[in-house]
């Protein structure tokens, strides 16, 4: 029997977030959306668990690479897997989300297959035959 997994997924553009959201629902992943950096810090306050993070960098009121930094300094939280899932594609961007200890970066556009493939692998999930066939979202 597979355990749900519980992911934030924190982009400002909402198609993109329900795009991700269809996609890992279709594995043993229950996706919570989160608009900007601050809802995405007020979710993280919650005492739910949360077993990953994809997070966006460029978000209204509070960044992704302010985010991720306030995941690194929590106890609660610091090793909690966040991946970036961004259009800033800049190498300076990509070494400072390393540097605050991002566990894997891809750039917008971006495969829904592929990211399902990295969340499962982040996550040690057996990736089910049917949400590896074709792109759905």
């Amino acid at each position: 029997m597979t355990t749900t997994r519980h992911v934030l997924v924190a982009d400002d553009e909402p198609h993109i977030g329900r795009i991700i959201k269809m996609k890992l629902e279709q594995g043993p992943f229950r996706v919570t959306l989160a608009f900007d950096g601050k809802e995405t810090l007020e979710l993280l306050e919650r005492d739910e668990p949360i077993d990953l993070v994809v997070l966006d960098l460029m978000m209204p009121y509070v960044s992704g690479l302010d985010v991720l930094a306030k995941i690194r300094s929590s106890a609660r939280w610091r090793d909690v897997p966040c991946l970036i899932l961004t259009a800033a594609g800049q190498e300076t961007q990509f070494q400072r989300a390393m540097e605050l200890g991002a566990s894997d970066f891809l750039t917008k556009p971006f495969s829904p297959k592929r990211l399902y493939a990295r969340v499962a692998e982040l996550l040690g999930v057996d990736t089910p035959a049917r949400a590896q066939e074709g792109e759905r979202a």
